[in-house]
């Protein structure tokens, strides 16, 4: 048994970091096309300041996700902060880019993945 969890962290850790490298790729997608359409498209510094923080919590998590390999449990740290990015940054960005409010009411859930994710890091 803790030769099977040994190698599920192992295999976990690996994954992770591969997400957490994918992410940080998509967060720079992201802002960039953020960029673009808040020059053209929109006027609201509310919205400017959702993307921003949305943007910030993308960036960290992804960078996060890069140090799972080193933690205690990985796989319990990377499914908590891989989680937390669409829930979090992801109805961020839906509500700041094209102003739909239907999914803002998961954003607090991301939120608590997001700390538990770093909290879990810990472990």
């Amino acid at each position: 048994m803790a030769a099977r969890l040994t190698r599920l962290n192992s295999v976990a850790g690996k994954i992770f970091f591969r997400v957490g490298a994918l992410s940080g790729a998509s967060a720079v997608l992201i802002a960039a096309h953020g960029a673009h359409s808040f020059k053209t498209n929109v006027d609201d510094p509310y919205r400017h300041q959702v993307f921003d923080v949305a943007k910030f919590y993308h960036f960290t998590t992804s960078l996060a996700l890069l140090a799972v390999p080193l933690c205690g449990q990985p796989f319990i740290a990377g499914t908590l902060l891989a989680s937390s990015i669409p829930l979090f940054s992801g109805t961020c960005y839906v509500h700041a880019l094209y102003d739909i409010d239907e999914l803002r009411k998961y954003t607090p859930h991301g939120g608590v993945l997001l700390v538990a994710g770093w909290a879990a890091l810990a472990l």
